[in-house]
């Protein structure tokens, strides 16, 4: 199936256990994870499943992955997280529950890539989106780990 696929990941997640301790962590991470799961409703899509300090979803477009993502960067900052988000649209199989393919594995890499509060995304991504008013900010071609080719990947703004 062809998918937008999102990864979301809280920036400095370890430092910030460590300082707010187990349990007012795991408050903040129910509060994250809420978050994240009322966003990717609003916007039609999947929340295929958690990463630990993060979530990974599916959209049937891209632009409404990218409005999740913006979302969930803006509503976690109210929380006091940072919030890195990278997106690619690709042809996934279904495993159940789960996705998987190359673009999967894509989307976690270009979610490697960006800083606190970026929603990054692949060229795939800006080219499909490209007239929708979406304003993008190109940060250059990147080798991604596991990928032999260079990646342009642009900042949703």
């Amino acid at each position: 199936m062809l998918a937008t696929i999102l990864f979301t990941d809280i920036v400095g997640s370890t430092q910030m256990a460590q300082q707010c301790g187990d349990q007012a962590w795991k408050i903040l991470l129910d509060q994250h994870d809420k978050v994240c799961s009322e966003a990717t409703e609003r916007y039609r899509g999947r929340l295929v499943n958690h990463t630990g300090d993060g979530v990974m979803a599916t959209f049937d477009g891209p632009g409404r992955g990218i409005a999740c993502a913006k979302e969930i960067v803006e509503k976690a900052s109210g929380l006091g997280l940072d919030i890195r988000c990278g997106l690619h649209t690709g042809e996934c199989e279904l495993r159940g529950d789960d996705a998987a393919g190359v673009a999967v594995h894509l989307a976690s890499r270009v979610s490697t890539m960006a800083g606190p509060g970026d929603v990054l995304v692949s060229r795939t991504v800006r080219d499909l989106v490209s007239g929708s008013g979406v304003v993008f900010e190109d940060r250059g071609e990147h080798v991604l780990k596991g990928f032999s080719e260079k990646w342009r990947l642009y900042a949703a703004t």
